[in-house]
């Protein structure tokens, strides 16, 4: 009874269900990791260093028992099980369209091998949390009450020990070598290193979350949702340390958030590209070369309004985001530029160690006003407003925005006015106007 167990969204031995399902089965179990090309083709660098970086630290963990191929799972999953003689491949279920369409194709290329999924990267996994008719939710608060009425299992017990590990020798075709990128990523991947900032937030941050998550001066996030997106450590383990007060309840809620998208993405896959609300095809956005110009000031922090331009200095930088700032970058793309969400997306898709499919997107598409229970249309964030919010020192400003680090502390850094550095660039946009001009183009629609 040799099986496969096919590493995806789930780089771990810990809380691992589908490890448990493959041992289970009482025989010899074949750990194995496909890096796909197409996947590696549209993953932007940071990501794909901290794949192998967590890919390094999964085979350290096995004492070097885990298949790497370089090649596509379509053909390489069936010839595996093959050449181990295979009974059965085991999987952590995954959701996205790519996935979906993916695993569909490497099972029906299995043929009599049996295809066995357990578990997803979710608390609850996409389609099983419904409307009493059984249609998908489409606003998060009864989503969230459902979910929560809903429950999920303990963590699971496995580890390395808990099954008997092939040789990937005996298997041809297996790099020895991990590829490698120019990146450099500014938190370090794998299980142990989750399992490490998880112990270090859950001690020292999360009673403090719900005060402290959008202070951008203050460092107050988990810095979890890399590890979260590549399953070195499942939501299930932070779960079961979290307490009823406000602050880990807060944090519980953004969980089921991360549950909500995906279960949004899984009922209307067409969503990861195009309006989840429909009415939305027709609004006005900017196009052409002026569109292509601001695009660009954007990506590159230089639109002279410092929140925004030191969270888009941050992604370049260190592939990383508040949730504050990417809202606030976000409406400034969409309500003060006027330019597709999808740019945005794409953007952050390249840039961002976490870039999920089901988060960025719908995240975008509650800024933009046009996902599901999106923020209302008149809605745009005020820059310097929000700076002086979430920022009030200024300190994140000054260590992003080098042109203004040396500003003096009394120096209010969202509002320069006639302190502007020399050298810093005046705004690009008035923002009354545009926010004017965005009010105008959603009324259109109404």
């Amino acid at each position: 009874m040799t099986a496969v167990l096919w590493f995806r969204r789930d780089l771990r031995l810990s809380d691992h269900p589908a490890l448990v399902a493959a041992a289970e089965a009482g025989g010899e179990v074949l750990a194995c990791y496909v890096l796909d090309p197409r996947l590696a083709a549209t993953a932007g660098a940071r990501r794909l260093q901290y794949l192998y970086d967590a890919l390094a630290d999964l085979r350290a963990g096995l004492d070097g028992r885990l298949l790497i191929l370089e090649e596509d799972p379509r053909t390489a999953i069936p010839r595996v099980a093959e050449a181990v003689g295979a009974s059965a491949v085991h999987v952590s279920q995954e959701f996205t369209p790519f996935a979906a369409r993916r695993d569909e194709q490497v099972r029906t290329a299995l043929g009599d091998v049996e295809w066995v999924a357990t578990g997803s990267p979710y608390l609850v996994s996409p389609g099983r949390v419904t409307k009493s008719d059984g249609t998908p939710f489409k606003v998060f608060t009864p989503f969230f009450s459902a979910w929560r009425e809903h429950g999920w299992r303990r963590p699971a017990q496995s580890s390395a020990t808990s099954a008997t590990w092939i040789d990937p020798a005996e298997v041809t075709g297996g790099i020895s070598e991990l590829p490698a990128t120019d990146a450099e990523i500014d938190l370090p991947a794998g299980e142990s290193a989750a399992l490490r900032q998880w112990r270090k937030f859950a001690g020292e941050g999360l009673e403090s979350y719900s005060d402290q998550r959008n202070r951008l001066d203050a460092g107050g996030t988990s810095r979890m949702s890399a590890h979260l997106k590549f399953g070195t450590i499942h939501p299930r383990t932070l779960a079961a340390d979290i307490g009823r007060g406000q602050g880990p309840q807060a944090y519980l809620r953004e969980l089921a958030f991360r549950d909500f998208y995906a279960a949004v993405l899984h009922a209307w896959p067409d969503s990861a590209w195009r309006n989840w609300n429909k009415s939305f095809d027709a609004i006005e956005v900017d196009e052409g070369r002026d569109a292509g110009q601001a695009f660009e000031a954007w990506k590159a922090g230089r639109t002279g309004f410092p929140v925004v331009d030191a969270g888009m200095r941050q992604l370049a930088a260190t592939g990383f985001l508040p949730n504050r700032v990417r809202m606030i970058a976000a409406s400034f793309l969409v309500k003060d530029l006027h330019l597709p969400w999808q740019w945005g997306a794409r953007w952050f898709l390249d840039q961002l160690v976490d870039g999920d499919m089901a988060n960025n997107q719908h995240g975008w598409q509650w800024v933009a006003g046009c996902g599901t229970d999106a923020a209302p249309y008149f809605r745009v964030f005020n820059p310097a407003l929000q700076g002086a919010k979430f920022d009030p020192t200024g300190a994140y400003v000054r260590s992003w925005v080098e042109e203004l680090a040396a500003l003096p502390d009394d120096v209010d850094v969202h509002r320069l006015g006639t302190n502007r550095p020399e050298g810093y660039p005046e705004p690009m946009v008035d923002h009354k106007q545009e926010r004017a001009e965005a009010l105008r183009r959603y009324e259109a629609l109404r």
